[in-house]
């Protein structure tokens, strides 16, 4: 097997773009690498991205607040545009308050010690009423891809759903051009342009694509024991879909009120409980046990065997 010795050159390098020039490839490896790491930087880089929030005077998205500009709606869509940057944890909750007349943007916004944002003046709304205040509280998490609001689950009451695309690769471009090492010219040239939202440099991006397709192709020649495809629970589901009340998993008043009579409140209190458990609750029958865990398996919490 030829080792490879191809060089990568960042040849313009920016906060949130670099073009990477990637070379010499044999003849093949131009296309074949550059539509790998495209698909995996779009789609596969972990980001931040708001999932929840919570504004005083609204109680869903459709509402208005007296002396904002923005109707809810326009606002969420402006506070999208704002790119966090979690570091260590998994969830994070930020404050926003702004009282008179004036821009509101993104530095207004309350960080922890763990959170910063890429773009400080970016614009979320307009105050037009100088006894008008604007308070919020924000939840920010860390994820992967796309989750839709409706997919979210909600223990915060008031609190508004968002739809998250947490990816902070915005856009990727390549090309291959041919290449010569000596007298040879059947060599290609990768060029790679990659854009992100500021708030990881495309350098640490394309590191973690190559490193995410090395773990796949290192499987496939050394697969891991014990693997037996069972997806693993995610850290967010975790921290996030457990902390949800039972009344989440929609089933009849008469199964939620018997569930928390039998000391299970929340959806953390399924974890590690086999059917059996369950089971020990009274006045539930092996149908409603059915219910339960179909409801259970929707949330990506399994009872064990």
């Amino acid at each position: 097997m030829n080792e490879p010795f191809f060089t990568v050159t960042a040849k313009e390098k920016t906060a949130n773009y670099a073009q990477f020039e990637i070379e010499p490839l044999p003849q093949g490896y131009g296309s074949t690498l550059g539509n790998s790491l495209r698909r995996i930087l779009l789609s596969s880089i972990p980001g931040t991205a708001i999932s929840k929030l919570k504004i005083k005077g609204a109680k869903h998205q459709f509402s208005t607040l007296k002396g904002l500009r923005e109707d809810i709606v326009e606002l969420i869509l402006n506070l999208k545009k704002v790119n966090f940057h979690l570091e260590g944890e998994q969830e994070a909750k930020l404050t926003l308050e702004k009282k008179g007349v004036g821009e509101v943007t993104a530095k207004d916004i309350t960080l922890p010690a763990e959170v910063t944002i890429s773009n400080p003046d970016e614009y979320i709304a307009s105050l037009t009423d100088k006894n008008t205040k604007l308070e919020m509280t924000i939840w920010v998490e860390q994820g992967m891809g796309y989750v839709p609001s409706e997919d979210r689950l909600l223990s915060e009451m008031g609190s508004i759903p968002v739809d998250s695309l947490y990816s902070p690769v915005r856009r990727v471009n390549f090309s291959v051009e041919e290449t010569r090492v000596g007298r040879e010219t059947n060599f290609d040239k990768l060029i790679l342009d990659v854009w992100t939202n500021g708030a990881i440099d495309p350098e640490t991006a394309l590191t973690y694509a190559s490193q995410t397709l090395v773990s796949y192709f290192q499987h496939m020649y050394n697969p891991q024991e014990g693997n037996n495809n069972q997806p693993k629970q995610s850290v967010s589901t975790s921290q996030t879909v457990l902390k949800s009340s039972v009344e989440e998993l929609e089933l009849p008043i008469r199964i939620t009120n018997a569930l928390k009579k039998g000391g299970f409140a929340t959806l953390a209190d399924f974890e590690g409980k086999s059917r059996t458990d369950v089971e020990k609750v009274r006045n539930l029958g092996a149908k409603s046990i059915d219910q339960i865990q179909d409801q259970l398996k929707k949330k990506g919490v399994v009872l064990v065997s």
